[in-house]
Parts: structure tokens; sequence; C-alpha cells
């Protein structure tokens, strides 16, 4: 995608007064070259709205992609009768269907957990049918460079990023990144010049130099943490990280990549995903704080306004659950995540909490919703710009 025409500088400087509103917006935030621009600085979600569908996605299938992680296999969902429709078969361990920046192809990061025979499932997003997987070494998770050049495969086992061809999978550079022991989710600075990576297994965050490939430094969150997911707030000045251990959400400012605040939540606090308005935060708590923990934990979703930053609602699941990760639905009235240890899928209304749970296999993770509004995808379950 190319940037859109800005209106030239004499203009604004003989002080016309026909700029839109959008341009001036998207001026105030320089982005990194081959970026698409920010169209409101005030929030960066503004393109990823309900009903901002790319006509990239026009005609693809509304469904649920399932990664079962211990079923070796993708279940799907039609979201319109909340059935299983499909199950296939993919590699070993699929952790996440991940949107590409293009939005044609949703990828299965089957990272083989404790092999070496690592894989990606290409599924065709207008048709709903996985391809040949091409063999990858260790994709726990996946993200794209800002620009859409590159894919970063996320090596967890290694401590490493893999910069690859987004389309081929064909590895062109890697970025060890030492200090992070269990590197696994991300999410990028509203210019597109560094993204934050959580370190699962050392309580810790990484700050990467996208521009440069370089580590800029590690910052300790807890000495017993465990972050999880991470996502930028509208304005694209703090980072929230879910924490299982501490049960809730660490605030980070990302420039001085400084601990500014912390947010309690509920047990086993996991993934992060925004609403369609770039209002509110929804946060899942998995109910343990325990890797493999047990059904019909102390399961809930809380939900926290971005203004205020402060829980304003809590949904706990009936009869207990795991909630996990997944993504919000493309009008913004559902909320869609895995159970992880409860081998389903939770159908959440976002404006009353209540909650439908369907059957998949077993151990669901990081689940897609398709199609997602937005420009491009940065990755992982539909990180839309």
């Amino acid at each position: 995608m190319t940037p859109r025409n800005r209106f030239p500088r004499i203009a604004l400087l003989a002080g016309l007064c026909i700029v839109p509103l959008a341009a001036t917006a998207a001026s105030a935030i320089q982005t990194v070259p081959g970026m698409p621009p920010v169209v409101n600085s005030a929030n960066l979600y503004s393109e990823a709205g309900a009903g901002h569908l790319s006509p990239a996605v026009a005609g693809d299938l509304a469904r649920i992609y399932v990664p079962n992680l211990r079923g070796d296999s993708v279940s799907v969902i039609d979201p319109a009768t909340y059935k299983v429709v499909e199950t296939f078969k993919v590699g070993q361990s699929p952790q996440h269907v991940v949107p590409s920046y293009d939005l044609k192809t949703l990828w299965v990061t089957n990272n083989a957990e404790g092999h070496t025979d690592g894989s990606l499932t290409p599924i065709d997003a207008r048709t709903g049918k996985p391809g040949a997987a091409i063999p990858v070494d260790d994709p726990y998770n996946m993200y794209f460079t800002p620009d859409g050049k590159q894919a970063i495969v996320v090596a967890e086992a290694h401590a490493r990023l893999d910069f690859r061809n987004p389309h081929t999978m064909a590895l062109e550079s890697s970025l060890q990144v030492p200090g992070c022991k269990g590197i696994n989710h991300a999410d990028y600075s509203i210019d597109g010049r560094y993204a934050i990576f959580t370190c699962e297994f050392g309580g810790r965050l990484a700050k990467i130099d996208i521009v440069h490939r370089k580590v800029l430094g590690y910052l300790q969150l807890d000495k017993h943490g465990m972050p999880q997911d991470i996502r930028v707030s509208p304005d694209g000045k703090i980072f929230y990280v879910a924490d299982m251990m501490a049960d809730g959400v660490f605030l980070i400012d990302g420039d001085s990549f400084t601990k500014v605040g912390f947010i309690k939540t509920g047990v086993g606090t996991h993934g992060l995903y925004p609403s369609r308005d770039g209002s509110k935060l929804y946060v899942a708590n998995r109910g343990s704080n325990k890797i493999h923990g047990p059904r019909h934990g102390k399961g809930s979703v809380s939900v926290i306004d971005f203004a205020t930053r402060k829980v304003v609602a809590n949904w706990p699941v009936p009869g207990g659950g795991s909630p996990d990760m997944g993504n919000v639905s493309a009008d913004g009235k559902t909320l869609w995540l895995s159970g992880r240890f409860d081998d389903v899928v939770y159908a959440i209304d976002t404006s009353t909490g209540k909650m439908r749970k369907i059957k998949v296999g077993m151990e669901p993770h990081g689940l897609a919703v398709w199609p997602q509004p937005g420009r491009y995808s940065l990755g992982h379950t539909g990180i839309m710009r």
C-alpha cells in the first residue's frame, strides 16, 4: 500500500482551511518508510473500526479458525450458526492462526513443540481451504513488518526472530534476542519504528528496533512474572501487557520503556483485544496461573476503558472456564475466545457479557476471526490497522 498524498507544505503555511482533518492527523505521525499513514493519531485503530472492511476481503467466508494445539488440527466455526462446519489436519502443535499483511492468507503456525519439524499451513482466506504446509523452524507466532515486506516468525524455543519472505516464507535474516526467554507476543509503536515483545519465561520485555534490526533493551516486569499478550493504546503512548502470574495488566511507556502502572483484572491474565471503536480493551483471564491449568477454572473477561484505565466490567465464565486468545467480530458485537483447558470456544456478547460455548478440538489456542476490518494485518490473531 502506498501512503496517501498530503497537501503541499506551502498550502499549510498559507493558512488554507481546506485541509481534511484526516490528512492533518496523518501528518502528525511520521511513519517508517513504506508503512501506510496513521489516519487518526488519537486512535490508531480507526481504520479497523466496525464496517471498515478492505476490498481485499470482499467475498471472503465469514469463519472462526481455531487451532487445536493437542489435536494438530483446525476447527472451523460458522459464526452465523455457532457450529463447527469443518475440521482439517495441519502440522504438529498449531499455536495461532495469523492473517497475512495483504489479508489474502491465514497462516497456521505449527511449531511442533519439542520437535524440529515445524511448519506453516496457509489457508486461502477467500475459500477457507488449507494448502500445502511449508517447513519452517519453530513458528510459535508470526508478525509482519509495518511496510509488509517481511514476515517475522517468532522462534520461541530459540529466542530468535526470523525475518522471512511474507509469501514464500523463505528465510532472509535472523535476529537473536538472547535476553528474552520464551519470546512470543508483540505489538508496534504507532510509527512502526520499534516493537515490544514479551518474554514469557523471563518476566520481562524486549524492545526491538524494527528499522535497524537490533535489540534496544530489556525491561523486567516482575521477577516471578509471566507476560503474555501485549497491545498498544489507541494513541500509541502506552503498551498494555497481560501477565498471567500477576493477574493483571502492566502499563508500559513505550518510548521511555518504563513501567507506569498496573491494573488488576483476573486470574491468569492472558489475551488482549481492543474494541472496534478503540475505546475498550477486552482482557481474557485464563483462570489459572499454571501453563497447563484445570478445566472449569476461575476464567473471566475484564473490560478496561482506555480513557480512564479502569476496569468497567468483569464477566466470569458460567460454570468456570479458561478464556485464552482470539479476537473481535467485524461488527464489534462478539468477542471470540478459545477456552484453552476446556476444549471449547466462547462467543461473548460485547454489550452484555453473555457467553455461548462451542465444542472444538483438544486445547484450542490462538483463534482468528475472519474477515476483520482494516487496511493491513501486523500479525498474531489480527493486529489490524
